[in-house]
């Protein structure tokens, strides 16, 4: 196949960031409020900020489940929206609907009922573990509000109307670090509730942000928002096609989320400074890798869209496009991250080790970066998108489970060794997986029409 050249095509990069920047903008809302979070519990202490990191792996699993329901669901909605049929994408949403909620009510009494026991998994230290189940049980409510708005926001990215998710992250998010500021350090009338007053603040904010989407999708006739008898319309055809590919998308995600909480894990059996870091260096992490959580959803929606109106071969020249402009994103990233870095000592209240630890990561990660910036288009940009979900689940765990897991419990447990050769066993499997990634799309069998025939 003729490679296309990269900066030809401007109306693809129109299109590309005119769905990509408002996804970048909401990410970058969403992950500069949870550092705000992170900076205002790392003020308490090193075992507060400890308890939260672990309290939210929780929510972690929870939210890659729903982002593994959600993101298959918008194989078929992109790909709908192509043909231009509003009565599929209307079931799509709905059937995605149930299936959230479904896992909203396992998460949220998990949450409410063994908070102990869950984070029992991921840490020996008594102080860490107690203030975590504090936290977590306080947090459960929110996690049916999340998932309605979860599947509303991947449907409405998924036919290009992206304002109306940005505004109700903008203001939720608003609302949390304004609450998060009152009840974690009580302010005025308020009292100071610590780390269950952040937990307060995220299931108020995340109740605001569903209702703004639900109200404003209905008020507005978005293609996603129909009558009840539109939305849960099934048949035995479409929830067959559903369930053969979104069920691996899902798979993958629980599997993928599961490795990166036992990376967590090797972290927090290493010491809580070591864990504190790895939260530190994730959550700052977050303000650019809003960068390809946006190119690739943003290239996903292109793609299904090209797939669904049968021009294949627009659909493979955007493929080309991403894996190639992608690694060149990640070198700018990584400046702006490594820039980030030095004012570590400024915003955490944390003592010098964590500090000196977090810098370390920092570097490693900007090595890295150019490797897991493909990765990301090629899993959640193209694959996914062309309806090639049982690969994905190869690409995307297989090396974590058997090589770089392995290799960070032998390091850890075995020869104790330090914190950044962990950090270089569990990011080892991104170079592995980009070989495997460009033989996929090499051979071509990553495109298929998932709604033909439904």
């Amino acid at each position: 196949m003729k490679i296309p050249a990269l900066f030809n095509d401007r109306q693809f990069y129109r299109n590309l960031f005119y769905i990509a920047v408002p996804i970048m903008f909401q990410n970058f809302i969403n992950s500069f409020v949870n550092i705000l979070d992170t900076v205002m519990i790392g003020r308490l202490g090193t075992v507060e900020i400890a308890a939260v990191g672990l309290g939210n792996q929780v929510f972690f699993l929870y939210n890659l489940a729903l982002f593994g329901i959600c993101s298959g669901a918008s194989i078929f909605t992109a790909q709908f929206w192509g043909k231009r049929d509003l009565a599929g994408i209307r079931k799509n949403t709905g059937f995605s609907l149930c299936l959230a909620l479904l896992g909203a009510g396992v998460y949220t009494l998990a949450g409410l009922l063994v908070p102990e026991r869950i984070l029992a998994v991921y840490s020996g230290d008594p102080a860490v573990i107690a203030l975590g189940a504090e936290y977590l049980r306080t947090l459960a409510p929110s996690f049916v509000p999340f998932g309605i708005s979860m599947v509303f926001m991947h449907a409405l990215r998924s036919v290009e109307k992206v304002r109306l998710p940005v505004a109700a992250t903008f203001m939720a998010l608003s609302l949390n670090a304004v609450l998060n500021y009152l009840f974690i350090f009580g302010i005025g009338p308020f009292p100071a509730m610590g780390v269950r007053g952040a937990a307060i603040a995220t299931v108020i904010s995340r109740i605001a942000e569903m209702l703004i989407l639900v109200i404003g999708s209905y008020v507005l006739r978005l293609p996603a928002a129909g009558r009840p008898k539109e939305m849960f319309n099934f048949d035995i055809v479409y929830i067959s096609r559903f369930f053969r590919i979104v069920l691996p998308v899902l798979v993958n995600e629980i599997a993928w989320s599961l490795g990166v909480s036992l990376q967590n894990l090797v972290f927090a059996r290493t010491h809580t400074d070591a864990i504190a870091a790895f939260n530190i260096v994730n959550t700052v992490n977050q303000l650019t890798w809003v960068l390809f959580i946006g190119l690739g959803n943003g290239v996903a929606v292109l793609i299904g869209k090209k797939i669904g109106e049968g021009d294949e071969k627009s659909a493979r020249d955007y493929a080309s496009r991403i894996v190639r402009f992608s690694p060149l994103v990640a070198l700018g990233a990584a400046l702006v991250l490594l820039f980030l870095s030095q004012f570590l000592p400024f915003v955490f209240n944390v003592n010098e080790n964590v500090i000196a630890l977090a810098k370390i990561m920092f570097v490693l990660l900007c090595v890295f970066y150019p490797f897991r910036s493909v990765n990301m288009a090629i899993v959640v940009g193209i694959c996914r998108a062309g309806g090639d979900t049982v690969f994905c689940i190869i690409y995307d765990i297989l090396f974590l489970w058997t090589f770089a897991l392995p290799l960070a419990a032998i390091a850890g447990f075995v020869f104790h060794a330090p914190v950044w050769v962990l950090f270089i066993c569990v990011s080892s499997e991104e170079c592995l997986k980009l070989m495997l990634g460009l033989w996929r799309l090499k051979t071509g069998r990553w495109l298929r029409n998932v709604t033909k025939g439904i």
